[in-house]
């Protein structure tokens, strides 16, 4: 995908309208057009990075800083919410659907019809996840 095909891009270039919470130099937070409730956000860089590795420290922290303010509106604002999820997918295996990266921010509340599905409560051997920890720190050694 170009740039040019890519909806954030279209967006962050003024090219498609989007309902803006806040902006700034790199980043921008802009109401979902398919929200799970009403206040669905999304915080995005302005730049086309396709993926959380792409993503410089400097622009990470401002998103998730973005994002907890975010947070903090939806608390004190007038929409429902009783609590916050922040959901970032990576990845077409992790449900990424528009491959532009971009972190999610909305409120929760008792019966909102959102749900996460997971195999919890596995109880690994401890051999296990040492290992598991052994392989992750293997692979921060081929982090650049």
């Amino acid at each position: 995908m170009t740039t040019d095909d890519c909806i954030f891009c279209r967006i962050a270039a003024g090219e498609l309208d989007a309902s803006i919470v806040l902006e700034s130099a790199t980043v921008m937070a802009i109401m979902d057009v398919d929200p799970v409730v009403a206040g669905h956000v999304l915080v995005l860089p302005k730049a086309h990075l396709p993926r959380l590795a792409d993503l410089g420290d400097d622009l990470a922290a401002e998103m998730f800083a973005v994002a907890r303010s975010v947070a903090a509106a939806l608390r004190g604002s007038s929409l429902r919410c009783e609590g916050i999820n922040l959901f970032y997918a990576d990845g077409e295996a992790a449900f990424q659907e528009v491959f532009h990266s971009h972190l999610h921010v909305f409120p929760r509340y008792a019966g909102d019809g959102f749900a996460i599905s997971a195999r919890w409560g596995s109880n690994p051997q401890r051999s296990e996840l040492d290992a598991d920890a052994a392989a992750i720190r293997a692979g921060l050694g081929q982090v650049s």
